[in-house]
């Protein structure tokens, strides 16, 4: 089984923490559609033996896009593709752009998931994120979009300057309230580049608080297990049965393919990343060229990776797979590098699986690195 990413790189307005690619200008969308369309059509040999489980709209903001265009990018899948017969379609989207009449739109169409950036349900974070919608629009939406779609997920940032517990824990309970099945939620940080870090340089925006973060994040996880969550990987919060197929396929190692600039793909001991620039991008796909620079992992790049996403999961890492795909040697050497954070209650080992405890989650990537072979 195999995942298919999509990203339309367009946005209404550019958020300050966000160092994705996309552009504000939709003056190419229509010729990067058809490039979408066209890099579909080039690679489609590339999954000739593989079955697509999994098509994800990401970005930049999707919802942009007409129901036509969607449906244009779904059926040049389904061309090209074998597909399986239910597959999990999620369209990533901003508030501001489910009107009722878009969420009627949606819910005939093939997509089943919507994925939400709310990121807070108060007007002030929102204003200083440089968020599209507001807080009234945030709730609108799920109160509509809850009587169409049952597999939602929204997301929420934690460790915003500023924002005492009592706020965090209100941002929660409404989310609880709209009775979503998932959600995604990740700490406010500070990318490079970005207007965020430029107002922090400044003095404009308080810097981060790591503690504030780590408060919030512990709260994320003793609300949501009481809602009857499952924390399935560090960032995401499912119930039973709406965990996110695409991303764990990620996770699990399962190979992907990204379409449209700035997308990644994956093929087990090969990933490759196309050009960051949408004009790029198009010309290169219209010469029939694919806009990609790709790489061949290491064995040591392989288990690098597999510890990290392992790592984040409550699937962990298995020693008999690291054993079995690496070397007896790995094997000895990651228990070895593990020993510390075991003796620290951070990781703990069961059913012959390396995992991190509630209380090494927070420090989950700082932990991964030091087990990595360098």
């Amino acid at each position: 089984m195999a995942g298919i990413y999509i990203h339309i790189p367009f946005c209404k307005q550019a958020c300050f923490y966000c160092d994705f690619h996309f552009s504000t200008s939709l003056k190419k969308k229509d010729e990067l559609i058809q490039a979408l369309a066209k890099e579909l059509f080039l690679r489609k040999n590339e999954f000739k033996n593989q079955t697509v489980e999994t098509i994800y709209f990401g970005g930049g903001t999707p919802s942009l896009l007409t129901h036509q265009e969607l449906q244009f990018l779904i059926d040049e899948v389904y061309k090209h593709y074998k597909v399986i017969s239910f597959p999990e379609i999620t369209l990533e989207a901003n508030p501001d752009d489910l009107t009722n009449n878009r969420i009627i739109e949606l819910s005939i169409s093939p997509i089943n998931r919507l994925s939400i950036g709310i990121q807070s349900f108060f007007e002030d974070d929102l204003k200083s994120m440089n968020r599209a919608h507001s807080s009234a629009e945030a709730k609108e939406c799920l109160s509509e979009v809850t009587r169409y779609f049952d597999n939602i997920t929204i997301d929420l940032i934690y460790g915003i300057p500023n924002m005492n517990l009592e706020k965090w824990h209100k941002n929660l309970q409404i989310a609880f309230g709209f009775g979503v099945n998932h959600i995604s939620s990740y700490a406010l940080t500070v990318e490079p580049k970005t207007a965020l870090d430029m107002f922090i340089k400044n003095g404009k925006y308080p810097p981060m608080d790591d503690a504030l973060a780590e408060n919030h994040f512990s709260h994320l996880i003793s609300e949501t297990n009481k809602q009857g969550f499952v924390h399935y990987e560090i960032s995401n919060f499912g119930k039973p049965n709406y965990f996110s197929k695409h991303n764990t396929s990620y996770w699990q190692g399962k190979p992907y393919i990204g379409i449209g600039p700035s997308a990644h793909s994956f093929h087990g001991k090969t990933r490759s990343w196309n050009v960051s620039n949408n004009t790029k991008y198009i010309k290169r796909i219209n010469e029939n060229n694919l806009p990609s620079i790709q790489e061949t992992l290491t064995i040591q790049e392989q288990y690098n990776e597999y510890v990290m996403t392992g790592l984040r999961t409550i699937w962990g890492v298995s020693l008999e797979k690291i054993e079995q795909d690496f070397s007896v040697e790995y094997k000895k050497y990651l228990l070895e590098q593990a020993q510390k954070y075991i003796n620290q209650q951070l990781l703990y080992i069961d059913q012959d699986k390396l995992l991190i405890t509630k209380k090494g989650k927070f420090l989950s990537d700082g932990i991964a690195s030091e087990l990595f072979m360098i």
